[in-house]
């Protein structure tokens, strides 16, 4: 078996057990078995689950890199930097249909979608939640997460207009500003006074 033949057995192992599985109960171990190598193999390639997860679901990014390099430049403009990089990991058509696939197979199990919902919480939100240094850093994350997931879902899903036709940087100038905003620590979240 060539290196990209062994590639190409543990992602599809990887994408089987996230689908059956989800996140959380996917080992690297059991992803190696399945593929029958090595788990040092599976380490040996992509390092972490998060990373097997991205490579497999075709995420892309990497959540322990792309997190870093988002927060890097600091609050200012992060609105705009969050925006453009959701709205191009969803407008990728191979990486959509993936995680499209993955909500259905938890639509009758539960397990998939649960395992989506752990991967995006402990790479996505908590990793910003916690450098971004903001008052309820969590919640504003939360909000931020379900805001942007709601607007690619009506774009690149439901396709309702004028979302689904607007031009990428004309929806970035609408929805970046509430982004920004829900991470200004100068403004409080209503309620949280």
């Amino acid at each position: 078996m060539g290196t990209d033949d062994v590639r190409d057995a543990v992602l599809d192992s990887a994408r089987a057990a996230f689908h059956s599985k989800g996140y959380v109960k996917t080992t690297m171990k059991g992803v190696a078995a399945a593929a029958g190598v090595a788990p040092e193999v599976v380490q040996r390639y992509w390092g972490s689950k998060d990373k097997l997860f991205a490579a497999a679901m075709k995420l892309p990014f990497d959540p322990a890199t792309a997190v870093p390099e988002l927060v890097a430049p600091g609050l200012d403009g992060m609105g705009e930097r969050l925006t453009r990089t959701t709205l191009d990991t969803l407008g990728d058509p191979e990486s959509r249909e993936d995680l499209i696939a993955l909500f259905r197979a938890g639509a009758s199990t539960t397990k998939a979608a649960a395992g989506l919902q752990a991967f995006f919480e402990e790479s996505v939100v908590d990793r910003l939640a916690r450098t971004i240094g903001v008052p309820d850093a969590r919640m504003r994350v939360a909000l931020i997460s379900a805001y942007l997931i709601g607007i690619t879902v009506n774009r690149y899903i439901v396709r309702f207009e004028p979302l689904a036709s607007m031009p990428e940087d004309d929806l970035v100038r609408i929805v970046a500003p509430t982004v920004q905003a829900w991470l200004d620590p100068s403004i409080p979240l209503p309620g949280s006074e």
